[in-house]
């Protein structure tokens, strides 16, 4: 166990040195290293063949290693033997043929349809900015824009009359996204009267302005979400992104293809808007296990 903790040691101050590492970056490869040596015994960590490795990583599953965790074990267990390797101390690195675990992206949080309404129900609309901040969130709902997307409409490219918005995206692909009743409801509202208020006889551009006239920042308008969250009663942690999310994961609830919901999101590739179908099945196996009596 001394020579194990010797040659950890050699290898965190080279990481230190080499690779600039964090202090938690190594302390949690050392404490992994550690682990993994007292798991070896008597067996020298340079004796280490893929199998033990791979016996290692099954036992830490089974006493419930996460895989997030399991990644960053098996990332300590790479460096330090391409560390072994490089100084001469080992002809073959054991972890060469192990495969590392399969994170997935982590879903993003979505909103209920209830939580969804209180959200937008909680801006004061009597206010001038209340009906502006009303509108962006109906506005946002009802369409899945991007925060971006939102916060720089411009008059040209909104069509009261068709009902639909206009769109350039990430690389300057056009989409045309309709807009439900509601939120042009609230969009005609807004327009002929709280934005008139808000500029006092200033000239812009933009559709959302602010006091000053200007166009809103990302991180003004997610101080907002923030703001209504709390007035809503809603825990939850929420992003910028949070009701594109709901967007997209109610219209799929509701039966929407994926591809409409692909290009209505304005995702290159299916496979970004894939991972709202995982959402949608994880709230249809909730339903099930409420709702059916064998649940």
């Amino acid at each position: 166990m001394i020579k194990a903790k010797a040659l950890i040691d050699l290898f965190l101050d080279a990481s230190w040195s080499e690779q600039g590492l964090s202090e938690n970056t190594l302390s949690a490869y050392g404490s992994d290293l550690l682990i993994f040596a007292e798991f070896l015994a008597a067996k020298s960590m340079l004796d280490v063949q893929s199998s033990d490795i791979s016996q290692f990583m099954a036992v830490r599953f089974e006493h419930g290693l996460s895989r997030r965790s399991a990644a960053r074990m098996l990332s300590a267990l790479r460096q330090f033997y391409r560390y072994l390797v490089r100084e001469g101390q080992l002809k073959v690195d054991p972890t060469t043929h192990i495969e590392p675990p399969q994170l997935g992206r982590p879903l993003p949080v979505s909103l209920s349809e209830d939580d969804v309404e209180k959200l937008l129900a909680a801006p004061d609309e009597t206010l001038a900015l209340g009906c502006r901040d009303r509108t962006m969130l109906e506005l946002l709902y009802a369409t899945g824009l991007r925060v971006s997307e939102l916060i720089s409409l411009r008059f040209e490219q909104i069509s009261l009359r068709q009902g639909a918005v206009r769109i350039v995206g990430k690389g300057n692909k056009e989409r045309l996204v309709p807009v439900g009743e509601q939120a042009l409801s609230w969009l005609e509202h807004y327009i002929s009267t709280a934005r008139e208020a808000i500029l006092a006889g200033r000239q812009s551009d933009f559709l959302f302005i602010t006091h000053r006239g200007s166009a809103m920042s990302r991180q003004a308008f997610w101080y907002l979400i923030k703001r209504y969250a709390r007035v809503a009663g809603i825990t939850k942690s929420l992003s910028p992104h949070t009701l594109r999310h709901a967007f997209a994961t109610h219209l799929l609830n509701h039966g929407a293809d994926l591809r409409v919901v692909q290009l209505l999101l304005g995702h290159s590739d299916l496979s970004t808007t894939q991972i709202y179908t995982h959402i949608a099945q994880e709230r249809l196996k909730e339903l099930h296990q409420q709702f059916h009596p064998r649940g």
